[in-house]
Order: C-alpha cells, then structure tokens, then sequence
C-alpha cells in the first residue's frame, strides 16, 4: 500500500476542477482495500472512495483518505441455459465493459453504452439509459465494510433499488466499499428499443434486422450528438435526476403546459428534468468559466478556470428557479465531495 500525500485530483474527474486529496491511495486489489482501511480506522479522518470520477463534484480539497479504486477483471463465473453470469472488478470502465461483454456474446447492456463510470459505481447509482437500468441486470456484488473490513455480498434485493438510487445511497452511505459486480447476461439477444430515438436512429443508418452491436452503435452516435465530450469540456453528465412527482402534481402541470414530457415511474409520474430547465431559460446559460451546455440543459460545464463551488452555486441557482417556476424540487445526480447534505 503506498500513500500519496496531498494528491492532485483533476485528472481523477471529468469535471477536471483543481482539488487535492490530503492522502490518496490507488487500490488494485481487495487486499489493497482491506490494508487501505485499516489504515484508515487507525487515523481516523473522512474516507472517500473515488471511481471513474464521472458523477463527482468537487468543492474544495479532501481532507482524510481518497481510496481510488483500480480493481480490474472481467469473467464469466457462471452459466444458466443461455443466462451468463458476468463478473467485473469495481475499477473497470463501464463503457468497456459494455464493449467487451458485446465482444464476448454476452447481451443485456448495449442500451448504456457510453455511460461515463467505473463498473462499481453502477450500483451504487442504478445507471440507466433508453428504457434500462442496471439492475435489471444485476445479480450481486461483493464490498468491504469500512468500519470492520468484513466481505459482504449483497443480492438484489438487498441493494434496495430505485430510480437513480440504491441502499448505498442512503441507509449504507459511506458504509461500504463494493469490489466487484457480478451481472445476470444472456446469450440470447432481447433487444429494447423503444425508448428515446434509438428506433429512429437505426432507421437513418439503414439497419433493418438490428443486433446489440447497431443498438450500441446507435446509442453512442445519440450520446454524442447531445452530451459534450469531458476531454474536451469539463462536465460529469446528467447534473439532475428526473423528478418523480404524484399525478396530482403532473395534471396540474399539464392544465398550463400541456406539451410538457412527462413518462409512468414507480410511485408517480417522471418529468424531464432537462426540458422544465431548459423551459426556465437556463439552456447555454453562460457564466464565464462555466455554464451550461448549449445542446443539453441537464450538463453543467467548467470551461476552463471553474471551481467546484461555483458550479455547485449555478447548480442551486437553477434548482430554486425551477422550483419557483413549476414548485418542483430537482435532486442533484451528481455527488458533491465534501458532503454538503
């Protein structure tokens, strides 16, 4: 175990805000992880787990230990029928993921193509895309408890999923590191493709028997078309979940904008958050060093020279317009280090 001190992070985010970790480690293995945690029970001190940095804000320096998650590997470690179980290390990219599982024969994530992230965030945030979400793939994962260093599997049901969340988010927060994700595959295409313009994208590209390789690609030609590349322009994605409200607060939204998107969700109905800021004027909104982008009012981005809390201040900015606006509340998607709340 080495342990860097006062480690830049910028690299570390696709935000690439100027912040340092007061330690850092880089974990390859479990045995990385459970020496790593040792060492931070015995001083103590604030623990942040860093992945692909892709759903991260930072505000300022970390103070504590920054454990970065480098665990790699993907193998099949079972087989039902035409069911594959398909194991992958926390540390490995989702996209490649996605792209090897493709590669291998293995279907069910073509649709989250191109989802920045590291495999063990997954989970943790219940990624989804054009009609999927994780876990309807998801079949368990392995993670260490921080406060004891014991290894525990987590099933389905005990992740506790919903729509952007899991019980890693809320009753086990911080609690826990996950190591690996095992995923329930097919060999078996079962294509899904009527969600958002994946349909209308396979029809301009001329594909008229799609596989999971033309799903993908046409994912991704979507992605990019929308969603600003962070090489090039600082962002972390989606800033904003999409609103679940009751149908009660949906109806008397549509009574005065009928052409509102709005979509079935567990426990209401989904509004799209992009469109209710977008409807508010903050699309391209543009403060200097950062603003939002032209092509997508869900991305904020740091175009050069931003700091974390002024993205964080844009951010409750257009949280309280669109409040004021529809009288809802939009919930940050991604996570601000430190914690503010």
């Amino acid at each position: 175990m080495h342990i860097e001190r006062n480690r830049s992070l910028a690299e570390l985010t696709t935000f690439g805000l100027r912040a340092s970790a007061e330690h850092f480690v880089s974990c390859t293995g479990v045995t990385d992880v459970l020496e790593t945690l040792e060492w931070h029970r015995s001083h103590l001190g604030m623990l942040h787990v860093l992945g692909g940095g892709s759903n991260v804000l930072l505000t300022r320096d970390l103070a504590g230990l920054v454990l970065h998650m480098g665990i790699k590997g993907i193998e099949e470690v079972g087989r039902e029928g035409t069911a594959v179980l398909v194991r992958a290390g926390a540390g490995v990219g989702w996209h490649d993921f996605v792209m090897e599982t493709l590669e291998r024969g293995w279907y069910g994530l073509e649709n989250l193509s191109l989802i920045p992230g590291s495999v063990g965030a997954g989970p943790m945030q219940n990624i989804g895309a054009y009609g999927v979400e994780l876990e309807q793939r998801f079949h368990s994962l392995e993670a260490v408890e921080v406060a004891s260093g014991a290894v525990h599997t987590f099933g389905h049901a005990d992740c506790a999923f919903g729509y952007r969340e899991s019980v890693f988010k809320r009753r086990l927060k911080g609690q826990f590191v996950i190591t690996g994700v095992t995923f329930r595959l097919d060999t078996v295409p079962e294509l899904r493709l009527g969600y958002g313009a994946i349909r209308s994208e396979l029809d301009a590209a001329g594909v008229v028997e799609p596989t999971p390789q033309s799903v993908s690609e046409a994912v991704i030609r979507i992605r990019r078309s929308k969603l600003p590349d962070p090489a090039v322009l600082g962002n972390a994605g989606s800033f904003f979940k999409n609103p679940v409200v009751s149908q009660d607060v949906q109806a008397a939204l549509m009574d005065r904008y009928p052409e509102m998107p709005h979509y079935p969700a567990q426990g209401g109905v989904k509004l799209a958050a992009g469109w209710l800021i977008d409807q508010a004027g903050w699309k391209g909104h543009d403060r200097g060093t950062h603003g939002v982008h032209d092509r997508q009012a869900l991305v904020l981005v740091n175009r050069g020279g931003a700091t974390g809390a002024e993205l964080l201040k844009l951010a409750t900015d257009i949280q309280e317009d669109v409040e004021a606006r529809f009288a809802v509340r939009l919930e940050r998607e991604v996570n601000v280090l430190p914690q503010t709340d």
